[in-house]
């Protein structure tokens, strides 16, 4: 960005500094242009967004609010139009539309919309409504059962998903994203039909799409959480996750052994099962076709000394520690 006094290409600059949201502070790391010659500071809306999403962020952190992909998630699961769900849980009739568009509940609120997440809970409210004809009562009760009776049958996988990925919320270790399988098992297809990587290679591969899409956005795409091993940042459980997958259908892996006495396991896409970009944003998209054309002729090795490059994992590698996404912004392979 050019400096709006001199001209002259200002620099990107971050530094810690506190910020107030309804009467909490909160430390972030501000982004913004510095001019060298006057000693300004300027911002764009791409910087702003950034810079207040990690107030927002850690606000709802802080208060167990939902966020807005969360608000948007609980509606569809009923196929409810938003002022139904406004009408249902009470607010106002453009409420729950301003809340899936980013602004932020009362603690109150919050709590509703997280509550209604429950099938049984939504058929209470349903039923509590009444401004709803009875016609409509009944087809919203209808679907809340067959969610919730769909959820006990599938009960067992829905547990082994939480346990492979964890069931933790959002936070800045998760990206600030509730763990998302379906979208990590496409993020895994996609790496496997672009690049066919080995193992420590697509390890990799998902943490720079992850910590990249947090720092544009404050989010990352998986809610997957990775720690600092020998060989770079990893995957929680990723060993697990794989075998899953493959026993699934979902991937091959094939097992190749090397001269050194190594054995590999390289990831291939299956054609019956191709990749579903529905799931993405645009961004998001953007993100993972940005990692794998920056990484497609990198190897494996030379994979594993970029990561030990990276504040992310230099900092955490020594206990093996969880890796807060906050090391996002100080990316500097990608």
């Amino acid at each position: 960005m050019k400096s709006p006094i001199t001209g002259k290409e200002m620099k990107l600059t971050k530094e810690r500094r506190s910020m107030d949201f309804r009467k909490e502070t909160f430390e972030i790391v501000f982004h913004y242009y510095k001019c060298e010659d006057s000693g300004e500071q300027f911002t764009t809306t791409a910087l702003d967004e950034v810079n207040m999403n990690q107030v927002y962020n850690q606000y709802r952190d802080k208060f167990n609010i939902p966020f807005p992909d969360e608000i948007i998630g609980i509606r569809e699961k009923y196929d409810l139009p938003a002022a139904k769900m406004s009408e249902i849980l009470g607010f106002g009739v453009n409420s729950y539309r301003q809340y899936e568009s980013g602004e932020m509940p009362s603690v109150a609120n919050a709590k509703l919309i997280q509550m209604v997440n429950d099938p049984k809970k939504f058929i209470d409210m349903v039923e509590l409504c009444g401004t709803i004809d009875e016609k409509l009562k009944t087809k919203y009760i209808q679907k809340a059962r067959l969610l919730a009776d769909e959820k006990e049958r599938n009960v067992f996988d829905l547990n082994l998903k939480e346990y492979l990925l964890g069931n933790h919320l959002a936070d800045i270790y998760s990206g600030y994203r509730n763990p998302n399988f379906e979208k990590f098992t496409e993020m895994v297809i996609y790496f496997s039909d672009k690049l066919s990587p080995f193992k420590t290679k697509m390890n990799k591969l998902l943490f720079y799409a992850d910590f990249l899409m947090f720092k544009q956005s404050c989010f990352s795409i998986s809610g997957v959480r990775y720690k600092a091993i020998d060989m770079g940042p990893v995957p929680n459980n990723f060993q697990s996750i794989f075998e899953y997958l493959a026993n699934k259908n979902v991937i091959d892996i094939y097992t190749t052994e090397f001269p050194i006495g190594y054995t590999g396991e390289q990831f291939k896409s299956r054609k019956e099962r191709t990749f579903n970009a529905g799931l993405f944003t645009e961004n998001e998209l953007n993100t993972l076709k940005k990692v794998a054309n920056v990484f497609k002729e990198t190897s494996t090795n030379d994979m594993i000394k970029l990561s030990h490059l990276e504040e992310a994992w230099k900092n955490n590698e020594k206990g093996k520690k969880v890796i807060s996404y906050e090391y996002a912004f100080e990316l500097n392979q990608v």
